[in-house]
């Protein structure tokens, strides 16, 4: 008897397995952090206005879902806490480069070797778009309690953008005490529900 229900246990398990689910909405939040001052203190904000289209919006792990999606950002649209801030940024940064929107494509994804009981994690490569110049950037990911969250850095000045970051130091030179930062911390979030899976979802 025991072993019958041992073994009706283990079919149950394998078929969850093989009927992994992951489920993405069609929305995304990008955000990004920005250096001034040679302490350099880091001003944050997010983008408002993000058009995101998933490759899929379900399938059985990370790649099948997130390769191949896009993201368009409208670069007039932010929020730094800070409506004066936020003018600013626009007027002497954003609208200082040769477009209005940036955009991304997620181009590959590798996962960490997996821990129990901890977030996944591993590398996510984005293509950036911004000031026509392309770049594939890798962004360390993790997921964990529905949340696929990836962070990483850029530097301005591999997009060709010195005008834009000459402008914005130049209009905020007292209040960057003559030092604004070319990196640039970037980072993006996104919901992703999993459905039956017990097994490594992060291919």
């Amino acid at each position: 008897m025991k072993k019958t229900l041992l073994a009706l246990a283990t079919l149950y398990t394998l078929g969850h397995t093989n009927g992994c689910i992951l489920m993405q909405e069609k929305s995304m939040n990008v955000n990004w952090k920005a250096y001034k001052t040679l302490g350099k203190i880091g001003v944050g904000g997010k983008f408002t206005d993000v058009s995101y289209t998933p490759n899929a919006t379900e399938g059985k792990n990370f790649t099948e879902i997130l390769v191949g999606s896009k993201v368009v950002i409208n670069t007039t649209k932010i929020d730094t806490g800070n409506p004066a801030r936020d003018e600013t940024l626009v007027k002497f940064f954003f609208n200082q480069m040769t477009d209005k929107s940036i955009n991304a494509t997620i181009k590959g994804i590798k996962a960490d070797k997996r821990v129990l009981d901890k977030p996944r994690t591993g590398i996510v490569e984005v293509m950036i778009e911004m000031n026509k110049k392309s770049l594939v950037i890798p962004m360390k990911y993790s997921y964990a309690n529905e949340s696929f969250q990836a962070t990483g850095t850029i530097d301005l000045l591999d997009f060709d953008a010195s005008k834009a970051l000459i402008s914005i130091n130049k209009s905020c030179f007292d209040l960057h005490s003559g030092k604004t930062w070319s990196d640039v911390t970037i980072g993006f979030n996104t919901k992703i529900q999993a459905k039956l899976c017990d097994i490594n979802i992060t291919k």
